[in-house]
């Protein structure tokens, strides 16, 4: 294969796991109509947010184990039809519990899709290449989310959440069929030796302490994000804000995430210590948040707006730099894409309890001021296992 044709190949997982954060970000905006619908009370909206995350939080280190197994691009090829299938049936869903068991299945899908990925992309092109399109897949999350976010607030008015629900279903399956055509096949390898090598990588990821460090941050940082960002177009709605303004101001509070992932990279680059710019991006989470959500800032509709743009942007140094302390920080070569998995599972985890702790205390508030408490304890939290996890690479880097 060409280095042309495996560069777009590569460009194409890319787009895949753009497709595959389309199905998590497509909630958001849709909570306001599902909301009116079927009757969610505030914290089931929050279970709903963060069911997709249950599968990576219980399952994601052993998903990247067996996507190994499985092939890396037959694993994205059945995630995307897992999505499609599970997006297919929530289209027609008419209770809570429904839509709650169908994310659950969307979230085994995602996971298929997102752990081969930064694989694949280092099979398919040459490692002068590598850095940077790593630093492009990381930014999928956000770009998926924001288009998502964009969309919704114009499309369901006008079709509804099924109609919504059902194009991405179509969406995943075409991208299926174009990743099934284009992605070159997976080499061939013995399955017992495959499966040994897998446990291994398994037991001497967990039996060294910079995954798990890695993992923690992550941890830190996903519940928050998601819980602020996947929040506001329930919190602008009840404000007032409607329509194309509301997808506007949504997609571009989780695109700015994007430009923290990229940046950090370049921070990195520079010289900078990967414990200095996750110290600067929880700093400015913290910050942030304090802003957005504070009593003090209430008549102060753009300067909370300028907090979540502080908050979600600054806040993107945080996952940039963690896929970095991954590799530096796995036990081996051969165990980084495992750390990354289990980086994986604990993000999920964040994922999973975030939005709904942070839903039951705006539920007792009475109201959004008491954001702040949850995840200023966070950033505190997040900062800690940086420091720690600085201690650990000079060991890193002197290993062999």
């Amino acid at each position: 294969m060409s280095t042309l044709r495996q560069n777009r190949a590569a460009w194409l997982v890319v787009a895949a796991g753009g497709v595959a954060a389309l199905q998590v970000g497509k909630l958001p905006p849709a909570l306001p109509a599902l909301q009116a619908e079927l009757g969610l009370t505030l914290v089931q909206s929050g279970f709903l947010l963060s069911m997709v995350q249950l599968a990576g939080m219980s399952l994601a280190v052993f998903m990247g184990l067996w996507a190994d197994g499985m092939g890396l691009k037959r694993s994205m090829v059945r995630g995307l039809c897992l999505l499609a299938m599970a997006s297919g049936l929530g289209a027609f869903a008419t209770s809570a519990t429904a839509l709650l068991a169908l994310r659950a299945i969307e979230g085994l899908g995602f996971l298929l899709v997102a752990l081969p990925a930064p694989a694949l992309i280092r099979r398919l092109v040459p490692p002068a290449q590598l850095p940077g399109m790593l630093g492009v897949w990381g930014a999928y999350m956000p770009t998926g989310t924001a288009l998502a976010l964009l969309a919704g607030p114009l499309f369901i008015p006008a079709w509804g959440w099924g109609a919504w629900w059902a194009l991405f279903a179509g969406v995943s399956l075409a991208m299926a069929a174009w990743v099934w055509r284009s992605v070159p096949i997976d080499p061939m390898a013995p399955a017992a030796a495959a499966e040994t090598g897998a446990w291994l990588r398994l037991r001497r990821t967990l039996g060294a302490p910079g995954p798990w460090l890695v993992a923690l941050t992550f941890c830190m940082y996903s519940g928050q994000w998601l819980a602020v960002v996947g929040f506001l177009p329930s919190i602008y709605a009840a404000a007032g804000v409607s329509g194309a303004l509301l997808g506007v101001l949504t997609a571009l509070a989780a695109a700015v995430n994007i430009l923290g992932n990229m940046g950090s990279g370049r921070l990195l680059q520079r010289g900078w210590a990967p414990r200095s710019t996750l110290w600067l991006g929880f700093g400015a989470m913290a910050l942030g948040s304090t802003v957005a959500f504070a009593p003090f800032t209430e008549t102060q509709p753009w300067l909370r707006y300028a907090g979540v743009l502080v908050f979600s942007g600054l806040g993107g140094l945080v996952p940039g730099t963690l896929f970095s302390l991954a590799v530096r920080l796995a036990p081996g070569e051969q165990q980084v894409a495992t750390t990354v998995g289990w980086m994986q599972q604990l993000s999920a985890l964040g994922q999973f309890v975030g939005p709904p702790l942070v839903a039951s205390v705006a539920a007792r508030a009475g109201g959004w001021q008491l954001t702040p408490v949850v995840t200023l304890g966070c950033c505190a939290v997040g900062a800690l296992l940086a420091w720690a996890a600085g201690r650990l690479l000079p060991q890193a880097q002197s290993r062999p």
